[in-house]
């Protein structure tokens, strides 16, 4: 049986199915969700979209109870972002 190469598989530059392929045969390929989007943003039930607060993990004797106690609290990804975060996450 002879092996096809992954080079021959590939889908051109210019979009369609592979050379000598079966469209019958092809799918598209799958859109992937960002791994590292995905590990640092949540969206809440209100489409608000949510992460963890930075500095807060050690060298914490320094910092006021004040800045400690507001780092807590889940981030919200603002306005600007927003629309790149969502392209991250596959929901736009």
């Amino acid at each position: 049986m002879r092996s096809i190469s992954r080079k021959a598989l590939q889908v051109p530059a210019c979009g369609g199915a592979p050379a000598g392929s079966n469209l019958t045969d092809y799918t598209m390929p799958k859109v992937k969700t960002n791994s590292s989007a995905k590990k640092r943003f949540k969206v809440t039930g209100t489409g608000e979209i949510t992460f963890q607060k930075a500095f807060k993990r050690h060298i914490l004797t320094k910092k006021s109870n004040k800045r400690k106690r507001s780092l807590r609290k889940k981030g919200v990804v603002g306005d600007t972002n927003k629309d790149f975060v969502m392209r991250l996450l596959r929901l736009k």
